[in-house]
């Protein structure tokens, strides 16, 4: 079967991406390339930048220079190219950012019925299929206050795939979770890799990333130091930082 040039092309592109935080350079000279259905995880140590590049591609943080292109659409500052991005890519927070007011149904309603246009009985269904997808659909009525961790970041990463994106984003998404809470959200996450979701992932969890990754980039000081196969990446890092990193997170 032959894919379409459209299929071989990158979903993401990121090409010379420079970010500044006043003084601070943030991310110096990002090449990073991500296709349909492949997992990327990100990794390095605090401040590497890792974050800011997941909340560039959907406009989150604007970058100063170079180009960031999603599913073919150029990212740029009018407000059109923002929301055509953002509607192909659904993104998880270490905060669950959910409503407080609202069930958790409500929650997952809001997005589809208010920027997709679908009925309220067609997006309670859709609501209910992701709440199934993430093993609580008996929490549907319950405020987010009501539920653990745990549960309200699998509601988070349910109210993302109401939207039906292309593309998921993850930042540190079991980072603000008690252990034995981050277990069910990388389930989660770990099904969504194996239904071939394209993904990134900044994340500790190494454990997870020698699982689900088809890429391993590892960033320090605002730069991408190196990226490769996670069985190659874990057995023999190529530099010095990456090594060093390697060393200090998997001795915990």
């Amino acid at each position: 079967m032959f894919m379409t040039e459209k299929e071989t092309m990158p979903v993401i592109e990121m090409a010379g991406v420079n970010k500044w935080f006043g003084d601070f350079h943030v991310l110096k000279d990002i090449d990073l390339e991500v296709r349909t259905g492949e997992r990327v995880v990100i990794c390095g140590p605090s401040g590497s930048g890792k974050s800011t590049v997941v909340r560039c591609i959907n406009r989150l943080e604007a970058h100063q220079s170079g180009r960031i292109a999603v599913d073919g659409i150029e990212l740029t500052d009018d407000n059109v190219s923002v929301e055509a991005i953002r509607a192909e890519v659904g993104m998880v927070f270490q905060q669950f950012n959910l409503f407080p007011h609202l069930t958790v149904l409500e929650n997952l309603t809001l997005g589809p019925v208010k920027a997709r246009g679908l009925s309220r009985a067609a997006a309670t269904e859709r609501a209910m299929r992701y709440l199934e997808r993430v093993r609580i659909p008996e929490q549907a009525h319950k405020r987010p206050g009501q539920l653990s961790g745990g549960q309200q970041q699998r509601v988070a990463i349910a109210r993302s795939l109401c939207m039906e994106p292309k593309i998921m984003l993850f930042d540190e998404p079991t980072s603000a979770l008690d252990p034995e809470m981050i277990a069910e959200v990388l389930e989660v996450m770990t099904g969504l890799a194996e239904e071939g979701m394209t993904m990134i992932v900044v994340t500790h969890e190494m454990g997870f990333a020698r699982r689900v990754a088809d890429r391993m980039v590892f960033m320090d000081a605002g730069e991408i130091v190196e990226t490769g196969p996670p069985a190659a990446f874990f057995a023999a890092p190529k530099s010095a930082r990456c090594r060093d990193f390697l060393d200090r997170i998997l001795a915990h």
